[in-house]
């Protein structure tokens, strides 16, 4: 029976569970009914009745009456049983078998199939469950496709610019001098830090990035990356950097190298994108959490735009992000590492006006 489909294992087991059942009512009606009714007769024997002599012909009667109806009921109930049987497996199956083919389908390639929704609670919720689960599968795939892409749109800029330029040597047309040295060094710098950001981010997803969460002081890390922006600002007299000093914050749990990580991708992503005006970083205690804001007077970015800024390499202007040497993985570089450290990062923006940054750490 092992190697038999499963409809025909469903209706063999409801026809084997039907016929032990019609059995076992047989059995135990032959030997007892007989015994029944002759104490039935015993008992109506004195009630001015002479079964006496109709003792025997009424036995045998009762007996061939038994014979007759229980063959029927067999017959009847036996090829009622089968019927139904075949029918419930027929209607337990067909969704499987539909459910196989969709998965054929799906394995094949086609991440848009799928389940119907079944009249069967228990078969409802496997399709819902492998609905979602494809739904997740198509868009990691398309997640994959994007990055193939971007990547790919991120690497070939530097690229064609360094193959250019060697190929004007190469053939004389261009003569080189420090600048162009330096040009060509930028631009190798520029897929340096692609491929270092990409493979952070990918540590950090696969879980292979460490976070050593202990009781830390906010306060002299942000000291120390204002400070170290507020030294390359100097003789910009358009944009200042400014750090408000908080009261009293409390200790928070995270990593410290992590928290200085997150702070220095987003100060250096605001001071990108604000040509002159202000930056601030604010801290403050609220709840059972500490938050940090970077507050900038930048060109801001669209309504539109800010459910996908944390998403790898998105950008709503392309061409303005490679003037201004972005890789475009920062900022989901950022909300990893803080929902590793159990925070949140939230961001408002007005476009023309600016954008504010915050995320929260929990308290030690």
């Amino acid at each position: 029976m092992s190697k038999l489909a499963l409809g025909s294992r469903l209706f063999l087991s409801h026809l084997l569970v039907t016929l032990l059942g019609t059995l076992t009512l047989v059995v135990i009606s032959k030997i007892s009914s007989p015994r029944y009714f002759i104490l039935y007769l015993e008992r109506i024997q004195g009630r001015e009745i002479v079964v006496g002599p109709f003792r025997r012909d009424l036995i045998q009667g009762f007996q061939y009456a038994w014979n007759r109806g229980a063959f029927w009921s067999v017959v009847v109930g036996a090829s009622t049983a089968g019927i139904l049987s075949y029918l419930v497996s027929k209607r337990i199956v067909q969704p499987l078998i539909q459910m196989e083919e969709i998965t054929k389908k799906f394995a094949a390639g086609n991440l848009q199939e799928r389940l119907p929704s079944q009249e069967i609670p228990e078969l409802d919720q496997l399709a819902s469950s492998f609905n979602r689960m494809a739904a997740g599968l198509q868009g990691v795939e398309q997640r994959r496709r994007d990055l193939v892409t971007d990547l790919s749109h991120e690497l070939r800029t530097p690229l064609t610019v360094i193959e250019g330029y060697l190929e004007g040597m190469g053939d004389g047309t261009l003569e080189a001098s420090p600048e162009l040295y330096q040009l060509l060094s930028k631009e190798t710098n520029r897929m340096r830090r692609l491929v270092n950001d990409l493979q952070e981010l990918s540590k950090i997803e696969a879980g292979y990035l460490p976070i050593d969460s202990q009781p830390t002081a906010l306060y002299p890390i942000l000291q120390s990356v204002v400070q170290r922006f507020s030294d390359q600002l100097v003789e910009n007299e358009k944009l200042t950097l400014h750090l408000d000093e908080p009261l009293d914050l409390p200790l928070v749990r995270g990593d410290m190298v992590r928290i200085e990580q997150i702070l220095v991708n987003l100060i250096s992503n605001a001071m990108r994108y604000t040509p002159q005006g202000t930056i601030h970083v604010t801290a403050w205690e609220e709840g059972d959490r500490v938050w940090t804001a970077i507050s900038d007077t930048g060109i801001g970015i669209a309504p539109e735009d800010l459910p996908h800024i944390f998403e790898r390499f998105w950008r709503s202007d392309r061409s303005r992000d490679r003037n201004s040497g972005g890789t475009g993985v920062g900022l989901a570089i950022c909300r990893r590492l803080v929902e590793l450290q159990n925070g949140t990062i939230e961001v408002e923006s007005q476009l023309g006006r600016g954008s504010v940054f915050r995320f929260s750490l929990p308290m030690a």
